[in-house]
């Protein structure tokens, strides 16, 4: 596993890049401002674009660190970014990411997030040379396993009252996936 940080990525319709504190505007207006998109998210919906800035800074302010990993997601015919993919959790030590993701209501049911976690994916696995990519959703928001399925990811399990989110305390199905899994496909 060799980390090498937040690369601009490209897909067929979609841009893959760092964000900057000019996506503020954006990022509130297309996604963090929206309380149905952080319904099972962490995070509440920001209430001013001040919460999204602080956001950018501080992410920004991580991108020098090469196991830092955190996208905008670009479609080629806009300027601005609809939603982000990123790392939220990594261990070395099994050479493991954890994915997470999100995406502006206007933008859901149109491939983008699929098309992006499988590009993420395909890096983790042919540059940065990781082990595993795991990635868990409330199973209340099935749509999200639907994406993690349509990436390749295997079901793992469901762990009861084991994680939390904008709705408290929630069930968390696991997806995975090996990079043996990856190359044998």
């Amino acid at each position: 596993m060799r980390h090498l940080g937040t690369k601009i990525l490209k897909t067929d319709r979609l841009l893959l890049r760092p964000l900057v504190l000019n996506d503020a505007e954006a990022m509130f207006k297309n996604w963090a401002s929206d309380p149905d998109v952080t319904t099972y998210l962490s995070w509440p919906a920001h209430q001013s674009i001040d919460v999204t800035r602080l956001s950018l800074k501080y992410w920004i302010s991580q991108y020098d660190k090469k196991d830092f990993y955190q996208w905008a997601i670009v479609p080629e015919d806009m300027d601005a970014p609809i939603g982000t993919i990123s790392v939220v959790d990594h261990n070395d030590s099994v050479a493991m990411v954890h994915i997470g993701y999100c995406i502006g209501k206007p933008w859901w049911g149109n491939g983008y997030v699929t098309e992006a976690f499988s590009k993420v994916i395909d890096f983790f696995f042919n540059e940065v040379e990781i082990h595993r990519i795991e990635s868990k959703y409330d199973t209340r928001n099935p749509g999200s396993g639907k994406v993690m399925e349509k990436c390749g990811l295997l079901y793992e399990g469901t762990t009861r009252g084991s994680d939390i989110n904008n709705q408290g305390i929630c069930d968390s199905a696991l997806y995975g996936i090996l990079r043996s899994d990856y190359f044998q496909n």
